[in-house]
Parts: structure tokens; sequence; C-alpha cells
């Protein structure tokens, strides 16, 4: 039993035809007793969903249009367009076109079915953009997964920047699609690693916790140490002393202690550090982007998926959902952008070049599936 969505073997006629199936057939109805339309109508081939159609709106445009007397009198025209469709569209019956003049209600509201058609196109278009987001994400087998991604998301923000003049703004321009909720990304094992790893190293270095304000608690997998991340900078920007014990007190007041979460565990967390946290914070935060690129994926994908959503609405609503993408971007940039170089004092001459020493052997390697 074929699925509902699947066409028959000519390719022209669904067992479950969309809406948008109509409106192609009436479109074209609509060319076939008015062939010199075709070259008013603000549409490509590639416009059309359904295969057939498409193969069909191009031989319209691209078999001259007949003498409109001798069209009312002959079927030469719709000879020639069959002819000219065969080729791709092997199983269209020449009767089929003589029953898109019987579907067509009216062919003065062919703009109608030419806009229908275009909005249809434009959901297919943003849906088809968002998925290749969502799996550009979770593809680990990217050598540059987080610039395929950013790359991704850049044509997804051009294709809605395209869109947006193309369909006039309306009230209620927001979709009303009940969207997926915000979850907190998996806390595999390299992730919760990563995590304490930072927690610790922040706690011995609080001077680079300054620097780092493109990390926020919520890029964290586990929420406990997003909390405690927010004890350690405040603290440091406060000005108060940060050490294991401090940062111990701070998270008891902050009520963190519950549960499974006790004093000496902290201890034993906070006290064991290994390399930079900078290091550590920058693989947090391209976590966090590459897990904000899924979500931001899930939700454009529910709007497009929602038939009463309308373009201008799913347009709207997927510029939002690309900007908290972008925003997670804009700190993931700040935390790979190198500082910006320190001009020297005049007459003091070109500083001596500091030399880096061997990386100490406590300190990992980046692991590859985050590389850029």
């Amino acid at each position: 039993m074929p699925h509902p969505s699947e066409e028959t073997e000519n390719s022209l006629t669904p067992t479950s035809p969309p809406p948008v199936h109509f409106a192609e057939q009436a479109l074209l109805g609509a060319l076939v007793l008015e062939p010199a339309l075709a070259a008013d109508i603000d549409l490509d081939a590639g416009h059309f969903d359904n295969h057939g159609h498409r193969v069909l709106f191009d031989a319209m445009r691209t078999v001259p249009p007949p003498d409109p007397e001798q069209h009312r009198e002959n079927a030469d025209w719709l000879a020639a367009v069959h002819t000219e469709a065969r080729p791709q569209a092997p199983g269209l019956p020449h009767t089929y076109l003589h029953t898109l003049v019987q579907v067509c209600p009216q062919p003065e509201h062919a703009a109608a079915y030419a806009w229908m058609i275009r909005a249809d196109h434009t959901r297919r278009t943003v849906r088809l953009h968002a998925d290749r987001l969502a799996q550009t994400a979770a593809d680990t087998t990217l050598p540059h997964r987080i610039d395929a991604t950013v790359a991704q998301a850049n044509r997804l923000g051009d294709l809605l920047d395209q869109l947006a003049g193309r369909f006039a703004p309306h009230p209620g321009s927001l979709p009303r699609t009940p969207v997926p909720p915000d979850t907190v990304a998996k806390a595999g094992e390299e992730a919760v690693d990563d995590e304490q790893l930072l927690l610790a190293t922040a706690t011995q270095a609080p001077q680079t916790v300054q620097s780092m304000r493109w990390l926020t608690p919520g890029d964290f997998t586990v929420p406990l140490y997003g909390s405690l991340w927010r004890c350690v900078t405040g603290l440091v920007h406060r000005g108060g002393a940060v050490d294991p014990i401090t940062v111990l007190w701070e998270a008891q007041q902050a009520g963190l202690l519950t549960g499974a979460t006790t004093a000496r565990g902290l201890l034993d967390l906070l006290s064991d550090p290994h390399g930079e946290p900078d290091h550590w914070g920058t693989r947090i935060v391209a976590r966090a982007l590459l897990h904000r690129a899924r979500t931001t994926a899930a939700r454009i994908l529910a709007f497009a998926d929602d038939p009463a959503t309308t373009p201008y609405q799913l347009i709207t609503g997927s510029r939002r959902a690309l900007a908290d993408f972008s925003s997670v971007h804009a700190r993931w940039h700040r935390a790979t952008s190198p500082a910006p170089a320190t001009p020297a004092a005049p007459g003091r001459g070109t500083p001596p070049a500091i030399r880096a020493g061997p990386v100490p052997a406590t300190v990992r390697k980046p692991r590859a599936g985050l590389a850029r």
C-alpha cells in the first residue's frame, strides 16, 4: 500500500493530495485556457511540488503561445506542450491537459493560485534548510562541524532575508504553533569532564574568569555545574576571594548542597585543576552552539510542519529562532577570537616575543569532536 504522500506511476495524482496540488492544477488549467498568461506568472517550474506539474509548466513556457483565435479552434498547442513534456514525464497522458481545464474553477484567479504555489514552496524550502541545519549540527563525522553548522545557519538566514519582502505582513505575525521546549544538552562523559575541569581551573585561576563573559550557566550540560559557574563568576565580579572553600560556601548559600551533592564532593571537584579555564570554556560554549543549532532547527521545523502557519508567520518565527542561535554564535566567536594586541608604549621599542613553553602533561588535548 503506498504512503499517503506518494504519487502514482505517472507522478500526477497523489493518493492523498495536499491543498497545493489543487492550486497547481487550477493554475495549469488557467494556462491551458489562456497560454499567454504563462509569461506573466511570477513562478519558476521549481516552485511546483508535483513533478508532472513542474514539467508541464516548463513546457508551457517553452512552447510559443498560440494565436488566441486558433487556440480556441484546435488543440495544436496542447499537442506541442504534451510532446515537449513527455521526455521528462513519460507517464503523462494527453487527456490530463483536458482534466486541468475541468478542475480550474476560475481562470481569472490564476494570480491567486500562483501565490498559493509560491507560499507552499516557501514552506518546503525553509523546512529543507532547517533540516540541513539539524543534520549538520549532529554530524560527528564532519572535520569542522562548527564551521559547517554556522555556514548552514547563514544560508538559512540569507534565505529568510530573501523571502521576507515577498509576503505582506499581517496582524498576528508570530506563529501560534507550540514549539518544542528547550532541553538541556546531553551530559555525555566528555561534556561532564570538560565542565568539571573548567570549574576547578577557574577556581585556581580566577583572574581568567573576568575575560570569559562569553560563557553562561545555560551553556553547561549539567545544571549543577552551571550553578557552580554562577557562584565562581559572582565571587570574581564582586572582587571576593576565590578558592575551593569560598566557592563551597557560595554554593551552600545558593542552596546547591542537597541530595548527592556533598561538601566533600564539591571540594574534591574544585581542587583538581588541569589546563586553563578558557580552553575548557571554549569547548563548553562550542558544544552549546551545536545544541542551540539543533533546538533552533526543531523550532523552525515545527513552524514549517504546521499548515496553519502563514508564510509571513513562518519567516518571522524562523528569524526569531535563528536570532537565538546567532547570540550563542557571537559568544563562541568572542571565545575563539584572539585578544587584540596591546600597542607598545612610545619610545620603549618592540617588546621581546614570549616563547611558549612545553605543554604540561596534565593538559588534555582538545578532542576532535568539537574541532572548528
